[in-house]
């Protein structure tokens, strides 16, 4: 018999919120199946089997969070011989057909149908399903419950594709339904308050009075949001950073101005290159200069750590919330590179596909939110342990009194970053922010430091 439970599955996590489970009691499970699909505070995973056997008991309810260390559910071993050649013929040989597995006394056989809506009048018992986190998100999405879809992937797993036509199907379904009605039910309210139903109106109908109901005016109406997966787990990472870390913030403005029209005559030579990735390189060169940004304060040890690589997180507004996917050594690639990284984990981040190694390790975060517009300051909480954290606002044109006493027009972009004032001062901020101004406002110079 064997426990099986939620262990660490990136950079630290301490717990997780239970989203959904695989399997139920009975099932049968080979090694490497997924059982539960957990949501930390940065990614959704599955939790696989650690060995073959049967699902004996589950302990725990979706929803529910749950530390490091505690156990799931309880897989116990096979009763005989015959039962590991059911499990073997769980294994589908052509992507379309079902296994047919010898049935075993007492234990429960994944049995599904062969298309994806039930016939009338059956119900569909619960199976184990394969489906990756972001099908199922998908089904979620569009209220589909994933037991009444049928996989077209190998193995019987369910795909992306097989959830649209089920949907295709169902709407298809109930615009079919809706066509047949030849009756209207339309509830209404009475001049006295009260609900009423109209059966027929269009016959002149009766009207069948319904209980009292509260005017609109007498009871205050509101929706619910759950906070929970990856809101509430985002919540305590930012409570956590706030009572640790004594935060201080730094505002400055930076002329683009430069940046913009170099990136037009990149772009004339067939170069794109997004202003962002300018960004995270100068930032980059920065912090070779002032270490002390890119680095880890560990108090029982009585150390600051200055780490060599620039693991830097890119903040991604996704519908789930807040996610930083990390570009990996920054100090060793080029403006194209960290473009293409960039795109990279942005769209893996908005699809739910991102893995542990994408969201781990980062040492610095930025976050761009002058695209969003609107914004023109703010003060960012760091990404504990980090040490610093900036922000990029909004750009807007602005009357600036240049060097030779003259007015001119230019591109001004509001920057605030948030250090640590346990590890660094005000003034080390300053001569930061100061060296990333002068890489922007002159951007060709960064050629030199790729030199």
């Amino acid at each position: 018999m064997v426990e099986v439970k939620l262990h660490d599955i990136g950079e630290g996590m301490t717990e997780a919120d239970i989203n959904c489970y695989l399997v139920k009691a009975g099932d049968i499970v080979k090694a490497d199946d997924p059982l539960v699909e957990v949501q930390t505070d940065k990614m959704t995973a599955e939790i696989p089997a650690p060995k073959s056997g049967i699902v004996k008991q589950i302990l725990l309810s979706p929803g529910e969070t749950v530390k490091v260390g505690t156990t799931l559910l309880i897989i116990e071993d096979m009763p005989s011989n015959n039962a590991e050649k059911s499990v073997e013929k769980l294994d589908l040989k052509n992507n379309h057909r079902e296994a047919e597995a010898q049935p075993v006394p007492g234990l429960n056989l994944p049995n599904r149908p062969m298309n994806g809506v039930l016939p009338e009048g059956e119900s569909k018992k619960p199976n184990r399903i394969l489906a990756s986190p972001y099908t199922r998100k998908i089904a979620r999405e569009n209220n589909v419950n994933i037991l009444h879809v049928t996989g077209s992937g190998p193995a019987g797993r369910i795909v992306d594709e097989d959830i649209y036509t089920f949907i295709k199907g169902r709407d298809s379904k109930v615009v079919k339904d809706s066509e047949g009605s030849s009756e209207l039910n339309v509830p209404k309210v009475s001049e006295h308050g009260s609900e009423v139903l109209v059966l027929n109106d269009s016959e002149g109908g009766s009207e069948l009075a319904r209980n009292e109901v509260p005017k609109l005016s007498e009871a205050l109406q509101s929706d619910t949001l759950p906070f929970r997966g990856r809101r509430k787990q985002i919540a305590k990472k930012m409570v956590q950073s706030l009572y640790t870390i004594p935060h201080c913030t730094h505002f400055e403005e930076i002329d683009v101005s430069e940046l913009i029209s170099f990136r037009q005559e990149l772009k004339g030579a067939g170069i794109s290159i997004s202003a962002t990735a300018f960004f995270i390189k100068a930032l980059s060169i920065g912090l070779k200069e002032f270490p002390i940004f890119n680095a880890k304060l560990d108090e029982e040890d009585e150390s600051i750590q200055l780490l060599r690589e620039h693991h830097i997180g890119i903040a991604v507004d996704t519908p789930d919330g807040l996610i930083v996917p990390v570009i990996r050594n920054v100090e060793q690639k080029n403006l194209k590179q960290i473009h293409e990284e960039m795109k990279r984990l942005t769209k893996l981040a908005l699809d739910d596909k991102l893995t542990v190694k994408d969201i781990s390790g980062g040492t610095f975060t930025i976050s761009n939110v002058g695209p969003l517009g609107g914004s023109i300051g703010a003060t960012p909480i760091i990404q504990h342990p980090q040490t610093a954290l900036v922000s990029f606002h909004k750009t807007k044109k602005r009357p600036v009194v240049t060097e030779q006493d003259e007015i001119a027009i230019r591109s001004i972009m509001n920057l605030s970053m948030a250090f640590d004032h346990r590890v660094a001062d005000g003034a080390t901020a300053v001569a930061f922010t100061n060296r990333f101004a002068q890489l922007i406002e002159n951007p060709k110079m960064m050629l030199l430091e790729l030199m």
